[in-house]
């Protein structure tokens, strides 16, 4: 290992821990995150040739090139979430909502946090854990106003949303890929990774209803604020939340259908949301809230959030191109003699320090999909990857999409979730894991 890939390593490392210790340091986690990415490159360019192949005045040109390729890959990620978070607020903000609130709606702390736990598992596997991460926050939002309380409940969406997206072939990015690759057929994963999933939510969700006692304060059916008529009839909120909510799930048809990448599907919806928005504040009058239009809510996106995403995806980049995640790959096949729970399990754990996009993807190159066996398609390794991947990033509430967002909406802090959160999600992880196996020993 190269003196410049240790400094690329050691630069990673130390932003962070600086993200890590961001109530200590108080310094924003997006800043960090920046710093760490230029940083990365920046050592990356100080000797390009000694990852590169080619003559020596193309190497600037490809390093332009390798930029620009993992930056699109970023930005798809980066302009789905801003599109989801946009869809999410224009329905929030004119009631599209109101009837999952008014589903959960009890006083009783306990039987709630049962609630959001199913809700938000069923409602990942149908659209994303990313975007009903975010449609869920907004709900708890409606339903509990103390901070202690909503931070347990937020923690909870998280691990019932990846976990949700787990056993789901559209439920989360590391499914999507193993699914297009023919590793894992909708059928094989949903049959065999349910369960699992299912008990890597449910046993979380067990532990963190002690935390929770009393009772909640009555909340009312109506948002609608006294003296102040609703910007839209309801005929016009029903028609917002079938636009918003209806296209989210048809984002995936859409997909499948154009061949697309996901992104493509949420600026639709929102082009036609926006639309639709538009015409009806067309009939109204001056004297009526045009606070609501979707030109005002684009303000309302945590832009921090996103330059977070930015950086720290393309960090992690520079350690894939310089092919650390691929040694690292290998090094665990060594060490494990080969031992596929083994080998995913600690790859579950990795991906909620690194993305575990950049981690699947170089399993998937190091091992080649085999005619029988572990390999094979719907083996014990691809769909213990689909199911590591996606559960582990619970681990650390940066270790996944859907808890960067809820970190950012709900201003949850790295240290907070990890002394109080980790170790249950990882009771989970190794219980969804102990019963894939009972599954596979027993039935297949």
């Amino acid at each position: 290992m190269t003196t410049l890939t240790l400094g690329i390593i050691w630069t990673f490392i130390t932003g962070y821990l600086c993200i890590a210790f961001e109530s200590t340091l108080k310094i924003n986690k997006a800043a960090i995150a920046l710093l760490m990415c230029v940083a990365t490159w920046t050592i990356f360019m100080i000797d390009p040739g000694s990852y590169l192949t080619g003559a020596e005045d193309s190497i600037p040109q490809k390093v332009s090139q390798i930029l620009q390729h993992h930056l699109g890959s970023t930005g798809e990620t980066i302009f789905f979430l801003m599109g989801a978070m946009t869809i999410v607020e224009i329905v929030d903000k004119h009631g599209g909502f109101n009837f999952v609130r008014d589903m959960m709606l009890t006083t009783n702390k306990r039987k709630l946090l049962w609630r959001i736990a199913f809700m938000t598992f069923i409602l990942s596997a149908i659209l994303d854990n990313l975007t009903t991460s975010i449609v869920m926050v907004m709900v708890l939002r409606k339903l509990v106003k103390e901070r202690n309380d909503r931070l347990i409940y937020a923690s909870l969406i998280i691990i019932s949303a990846n976990s949700g997206g787990a056993f789901s072939p559209i439920g989360d990015v590391t499914t999507i890929m193993l699914w297009i690759r023919g590793m894992i057929t909708t059928q094989g994963v949903i049959t065999e990774i349910f369960i699992p999933s299912l008990v890597s939510m449910a046993i979380p969700a067990y532990i963190l209803q002690f935390f929770l006692k009393g009772e909640l304060p009555v909340v009312k059916n109506s948002d609608k604020q006294p003296g102040k008529p609703d910007t839209f009839s309801r005929n016009q909120r029903r028609v917002v939340f079938i636009c918003g909510v209806g296209g989210l799930m048809f984002v995936p048809i859409f997909r499948y259908l154009t061949d697309l990448p996901p992104f493509m599907g949420i600026l639709l919806i929102l082009g036609i949301l926006w639309t639709v928005t538009e015409l009806f504040y067309r009939k109204k009058t001056a004297r009526d809230d045009f606070s609501k239009r979707v030109s005002a809510l684009l303000g309302n996106i945590d832009m921090s959030t996103i330059l977070f995403f930015l950086g720290i995806l393309m960090a992690v980049a520079c350690l894939e191109e310089v092919g650390v995640l691929t040694a690292l790959g290998q090094s665990l096949d060594h060490v494990s003699g080969g031992n596929h729970y083994l080998v995913t399990g600690i790859i579950g754990v990795l991906s909620s320090i690194v993305d575990n996009v950049p981690l699947v993807a170089g399993c998937m190159g190091m091992y080649p999909i085999a005619e029988v066996g572990d390999l094979a398609v719907d083996g014990v390794f691809w769909q213990l990857l689909a199911y590591c991947a996606g559960v582990g990033g619970s681990m650390l509430i940066i270790g996944s999409a859907a808890g960067v967002v809820v970190m950012g909406l709900e201003k949850i802090t790295f240290g907070w979730y990890m002394k109080r959160i980790t170790w249950i999600v990882f009771v989970g992880y190794l219980a969804g894991m102990f019963s894939y196996w009972v599954i596979r020993t027993v039935f297949f």
